[in-house]
């Protein structure tokens, strides 16, 4: 049984501040993801994709956040329990009882959810034959976007990742973008900077088109896509590449009496816990009046949640608010030589 002052659930970008945040006060915490590695969707969807939106950082990849969040937990040591699934909690007085998939048990008066959009796979292709390719030729996620350089890219999708890819791979790579309507859902700097890419061909685009088939026995070595009037067109392709979105499911978390709202879970603004006390949900899984799905809403969110832990893990203390700037005790934990 590890007992703990904070277990958090989910290592993506959230979940790792939060637990920055929880340490600097001096709580302990243990933290929990489904996923075999560090970073959640960070990691997992988009590692090699720009974001541009982190506070001081004008442009980073979701590796490079991720690497340096980790570097920034350096100085406390956190126990990372990966490729875990958290399956049972159950309050016994005022401590949460928690276990996992794997059998392993905590007790914690603090469970921080940070689980992004919880278990989520990607929306795949309708034809059958597409699954022998798939994580060869065909993915709905890009982990090395190195293997598509000098070859044909086939990208599905009308939203922000089709968008962006397409943008992105068209530097190095001859680029299909197909989908199924004449109006795209991204950004309207990225549709103006794909059709300025399309206008001077660097883009091959293809509106109201959808997978017919693919074709190919060991190696992919072709598509067909068809139009709303029944036309077809063969392309040949090296790659292709879908992004349609993601199924999403909460998994157990359903099951924890919370309340939960379009598979989001309500919490409220000042401490974003939950209608359980001792509960809380931080980044893109919890939701409140103005809720903006931004990382850095996320951070601001962890760092609410962490200090709310401190009254129910010290009860017996006083949560004194520092500045990391003047604080020796904070300076001591990040070990800062004075």
């Amino acid at each position: 049984m590890i007992k703990t002052d904070a277990l958090i659930i989910g290592a993506g970008p959230t979940g790792l501040f939060t637990a920055h945040q929880l340490k600097l006060i001096g709580l302990s915490c243990e933290i929990v993801d489904n996923l075999d590695k560090i970073g959640g969707q960070c990691i997992e969807l988009y590692p090699d994709k720009p974001i541009y939106d982190i506070p001081a950082i004008p442009e980073c990849t979701g590796e490079e956040l991720t690497n340096n969040l980790i570097e920034q937990l350096k100085p406390f040591n956190i126990k990372f329990h990966l490729s875990e699934r958290v399956e049972e909690v159950k309050k016994n007085n005022e401590i949460w009882q928690v276990k996992t998939n794997k059998g392993t048990e905590f007790n914690t008066p603090n469970i921080i959810i940070a689980g992004g959009v919880g278990s989520f796979e990607p929306r795949k292709f309708s034809p059958k034959e597409c699954e022998k390719f798939e994580n060869k030729s065909i993915f709905y996620a890009i982990k090395d976007k190195t293997i598509f350089k000098g070859k044909t890219v086939s990208i599905f999708g009308g939203g922000d990742s089709a968008l962006d890819w397409a943008i992105e791979l068209s530097k190095d790579s001859k680029v299909n973008l197909i989908h199924r309507r004449d109006e795209f859902r991204g950004a309207q700097a990225s549709v103006d900077k794909m059709n300025e890419l399309a206008k001077s061909d660097k883009i091959n685009l293809f509106t109201k088109y959808q997978l017919k088939s693919v074709k190919g026995k060991e190696n992919l070595e072709g598509i067909e896509i068809e139009h709303d009037d029944k036309e077809v067109k063969n392309l040949e392709t090296d790659y292709v590449l879908g992004f349609f979105g993601l199924i999403m499911q909460l998994g157990p978390i359903a099951n924890w009496g919370l309340n939960i709202d379009k598979k989001t879970i309500s919490v409220d603004t000042e401490k974003f816990e939950t209608n359980q006390k001792g509960i809380y949900a931080v980044g893109d899984i919890c939701t409140y009046p103005g809720k903006l799905k931004l990382i850095l809403s996320g951070f601001h969110e962890g760092a609410l949640a962490a200090r709310a832990c401190f009254k129910l893990a010290r009860p017996n203390e006083k949560y004194r608010f520092e500045f990391t700037t003047s604080s020796k005790s904070i300076k001591k934990r990040l070990g800062v030589k004075e």
